[in-house]
């Protein structure tokens, strides 16, 4: 029987690529701009112990930083696109590796800077920023770095910190490998059994959404299977990334994790549990989904391979080209200079690495830095899931276009927390315009599907994979042991809550889930920054098509923002206050009139 496959990384048309020739020409240059940063490392200590001779030191000390940290960047960026668009070369993998050990080595070499500032104490600092113009744009890492100074450790401290993080990488790394390159997918399979698919990261999402039920389940159970024959592996990963956590929170005097986590970017405590809690309380509106979708789909029981079906016979196809078009189109409100900015990017720069092959990393991602335009990866499949997550990673790229062209390098990343706002908001205003403008029923029902896949997936599996973060790692600060038995259990269950009596869960295979993010779950307390993401994103989206005053340009200052403001300070001038509960709920009351929409085109 046929099989489709998928090709090698040598058979993609290089116009379907990214263009990795605007960082570095080639890798003998790579290699040349390593050196020459290492070379520069032992100019950072003749700058230790001098910090407080004065305002002209100062600034050339934070101007030599920022170009230590812009080129190292550069180093990681380069070396990381490289390998995450093909996981079996290894001189790419070699290369991150040095990499992620030099940046590492950078951050140690830096070290001493902080402790050294607050030597000096903020009211001179502040004095300096103030009547020295290099320093004056300088006034928000001052203020930023007072309020986390109870977190500040001593110089030796900082760079024993500094040093333990390239050995630390080795637990997420152990488990993207694993992932990424060693797991053997199991073929799925039609239901006459005339073709057989192969099952990769990239080719998932399309096999998800077939509408042959037997090759969703064949494609999911393979899926999970492969994962599941290294669980405990991936368990002692996992457990070791946990407790490099804890050890992190200690070392710097932190009462938890999460409180580890959040106080960095500003983000209260609260902000998390009351997600959370809001979270739980509105799951009634996805168990009323899973009944309209076994309803629609004709199914005596839903399974979790039903939740992409399509719930029309008509497949509806989106050319690459075409999806870049809506796209643009749906932006429209935001003004030309961001159409064509993002236009040009995605059809003539190269900005984006288009299509699946075999190694190429799981997911989508968007990713650069100063100096270079932004990258975008992912699987486009030709349908309107992959319009959707071009939409959302070409949100984080003129995000951090706009960042890296206003601030200077110490401000141009912008938190996680604010990071999901931008991609979500190019998906809501894309649905809209496509609903608006699409009248064709399969359409408008395929629009609303992957409008419920995306808030599934921000919606109930961030979440869910939230509170399971949030157990891990109490336990792990209780001194208890994490295996993957525990692990699987914790996980089934907290998604037999979400699911509730409407879906029936699988649940072994369910509780391999955290085993399926290789690299959420190795960032602290990331994933809930998707459901505060979206629902800041919707809240947004809706004042901008409301036609509200300014709500344009307060949305075009909150990208231009980058890392200069605290990023819920920047979205409540935005126009959406994320510290009360109001937008969460906000954002499930958009979910339930997609409910409402379908039940109307459907039954």
């Amino acid at each position: 029987m046929p099989t489709t496959t998928v090709p090698a990384r040598s058979e993609i048309p290089v116009e379907h690529t990214w263009n990795l020739t605007n960082i570095y020409p080639t890798p003998a240059d790579w290699e040349a701009k390593l050196t020459e940063v290492k070379a520069r490392l032992p100019l950072s200590r003749q700058f230790q112990g001098r910090l407080g001779e004065g305002p002209d030191v100062l600034a050339e000390w934070l101007a030599h930083f920022q170009d230590l940290l812009k080129d190292t960047q550069r180093l990681v960026m380069y070396a990381s696109l490289d390998y995450s668009t093909d996981t079996n070369n290894q001189a790419a993998a070699a290369r991150t590796a040095q990499a992620t050990t030099l940046a590492a080595t950078v951050q140690a070499a830096v070290s001493f800077a902080e402790p050294e500032l607050m030597g000096i104490g903020f009211d001179v600092l502040r004095a300096w920023q103030q009547t020295h113009p290099p320093l004056a744009i300088y006034a928000h890492y001052f203020d930023n770095l007072e309020r986390m100074s109870a977190h500040v450790r001593s110089a030796e401290i900082e760079e024993l910190l500094g040093q333990v993080e390239d050995p630390f990488r080795t637990a997420a790394n152990t488990h993207g490998i694993l992932t990424n390159s060693e797991i053997p997918f199991a073929t799925a399979h039609a239901s006459d059994a005339s073709q057989t698919f192969e099952v990769t990261h990239g080719a998932l999402g399309a096999l998800l959404s077939s509408p042959d039920r037997e090759v969703r389940r064949t494609a999911w159970e393979s899926y999970a299977d492969g994962h599941l024959a290294y669980k405990n592996t991936m368990a002692n990963a996992l457990a070791a990334g946990v407790k490099q956590d804890v050890f992190r929170a200690r070392a710097r005097r932190y009462a938890s994790s999460l409180e580890a986590a959040l106080t960095p970017p500003n983000i209260s405590t609260t902000i998390f549990h009351n997600l959370i809690e809001t979270f739980r309380r509105n799951l009634p509106t996805w168990h009323r989904y899973w009944r309209l979708r076994r309803q629609v789909l004709g199914v005596q029981t839903l399974y979790e391979y039903d939740i992409k079906a399509p719930l029309t016979k008509d497949k509806i196809e989106v050319r690459y080209p075409q999806a870049v078009t809506w796209i643009c189109e749906g932006m429209a409100p935001l003004g030309e200079e961001y159409v064509d900015v993002l236009r040009r990017g995605a059809l003539e720069q190269r900005w984006v690495d288009i299509y699946p092959n075999k190694g190429k990393r799981l997911g989508a991602f968007s990713y650069g830095g100063p100096g270079t335009h932004p990258f975008i990866m992912m699987s486009y499949n030709d349908d309107i899931f992959s319009l959707s997550t071009l939409a959302h990673e070409l949100g984080h790229s003129l995000h951090s276009y706009y960042s890296w062209r206003t601030q200077p390098t110490i401000y141009g990343r912008y938190t996680l927390f604010a990071a999901e706002v931008a991609s979500n908001f190019n998906q809501a205003l894309v649905r809209d315009y496509l609903l608006r403008t699409q009248s064709d029923r399969t359409f408008q029902v395929a629009v609303i599907e992957e409008a419920m896949s995306n808030f599934h997936r921000y919606f109930l599996i961030m979440p869910t994979l939230a509170r399971f973060e949030l157990e891990v790692h109490a336990r792990t600060e209780r001194g208890e042991a994490l295996t993957a038995t525990v692990l699987n259990e914790l996980m089934a269950d907290l998604f037999a809550e979400g699911y509730g009596a409407d879906l029936a869960m699988d649940r072994a295979r369910t509780g391999s889930t955290w085993a399926q993010f290789s690299t959420h779950l190795y960032s602290n307390f990331y994933v809930y920054q998707y459901a505060t993401g979206i629902a800041g994103a919707n809240a947004l989206a809706q004042g901008v098509l409301a036609g509200k005053e300014d709500a344009v340009e307060r949305y075009l200052d909150f990208l231009h923002a980058g890392g200069s403001r605290y990023p819920l300070d920047a979205l409540q001038h935005a126009g959406v206050d994320l510290t009360t509960p109001a937008p969460v709920d906000a954002a499930f009351a958009v979910l339930a009139d997609y409910v409402d929409r379908l039940e109307t085109l459907l039954l």
